[in-house]
């Protein structure tokens, strides 16, 4: 029988099991995949504390995977057993060596990526192509700012964002990573526990502040990131790895220069097949044709899952890390 890891109650990584699962036969429209390569995030680590609800205990989390159709149900047509296939976001499961999937959320693998590959960037991936594009259009010449710039999301902001023709700053927390932010476009990083970054920001940018910040760090970032900004400017608020962000009195927006505050998900951008397709194609477009590179930093057994969030909780990883079943 295969195995998965199944959370039977929130807490710290000793909640993680790896279990007996079987993930019995595709219901219709879903198709059972055998997973390759299993990709590990942040959220994954909420879904385990209970700050994301899973829908229900015992869960398999997980959101992203890659892998070979096993089997399709009825009414699935456009996969067929043999294709290579990669997906990210709900519904969770993706940690198990075999899971069924609803095939709406399936995407096929072109030759010139392969399943590590594909489970190390589909999320944040596409997470990037949503903020790029859906969030705030950059453009060349636009100015961003990117904190966690060595981390699976800042290095592809960083990438992508210079081959859109972006000027890109970026925070980090050592030498080593800003040396790693800068191999991966990102011009200006910022020692954040050596250096106040809104004072740098403001001297790269001549007093101007730049047109979008990038947050995916949250509490410890989040006031200073607003000070940033150029009047008008955006703010993205897309995680919160350092804690959850205090309530805000909305009109300090206004003070501090009419600035606009989002707060994405990845589920939202593409829970529209068309919108899927359209990430996804971009996102391979840019991979396949080098503008973005995928750096997988380290790989975990699937059954060492804990070892991986506590890794990752203690800022021990950079790049994209993958879990093999």
């Amino acid at each position: 029988m295969s195995k998965a890891i199944v959370i039977h109650q929130t807490g710290d990584p000793t909640v993680m099991q790896w279990e007996n699962f079987d993930p019995g036969e595709p219901c219709p429209g879903e198709v059972r995949l055998r997973q390759e390569a299993v990709g590990l995030n942040f959220i994954d680590i909420y879904h385990r504390t209970g700050l994301y609800p899973l829908p229900a205990l015992p869960a398999v989390p997980g959101l992203e995977g890659a892998g070979v159709v096993e089997s399709v149900g009825t009414g699935v047509s456009e996969f067929k057993p043999g294709d290579r296939v990669a997906y990210a976001g709900v519904p969770p499961g993706a940690y198990a060596q075999e899971r069924c999937i609803p095939a709406h959320r399936l995407v096929k693998l072109p030759d010139g990526i392969n399943t590590r590959q594909a489970a190390g960037m589909m999320l944040r991936g596409m997470t990037a192509r949503y903020l790029l594009v859906g969030c705030y259009p950059v453009k060349a010449g636009s100015r961003i700012l990117v904190h966690a710039a060595a981390g699976g999301v800042g290095t592809l902001l960083c990438q992508w964002g210079r081959h859109l023709g972006a000027e890109v700053i970026g925070t980090v927390g050592s030498v080593e990573k800003a040396e790693l932010a800068k191999q991966n476009g990102c011009q200006h990083p910022i020692l954040y526990a050596e250096t106040d970054f809104v004072a740098a920001v403001k001297e790269i940018t001549d007093g101007q502040g730049v047109d979008v910040v990038y947050d995916g760090v949250g509490q410890a970032t989040f006031m200073q990131s607003l000070d940033c900004l150029r009047p008008m400017g955006t703010m993205v608020s897309f995680g919160q790895s350092s804690g959850a962000i205090a309530p805000l009195d909305v009109g300090l927006l206004s003070a501090k220069g009419s600035l606009f505050l989002t707060r994405p998900s990845l589920m939202a951008y593409t829970a529209k097949r068309d919108d899927l397709l359209a990430h996804a194609r971009d996102l391979f477009d840019v991979v396949t044709a080098g503008a973005v590179k995928i750096a997988i930093g380290q790989t975990y057994p699937l059954e060492a899952a804990a070892q991986a969030h506590q890794d990752l909780e203690s800022r021990k990883t950079t790049g994209s890390t993958v879990l093999i079943p």
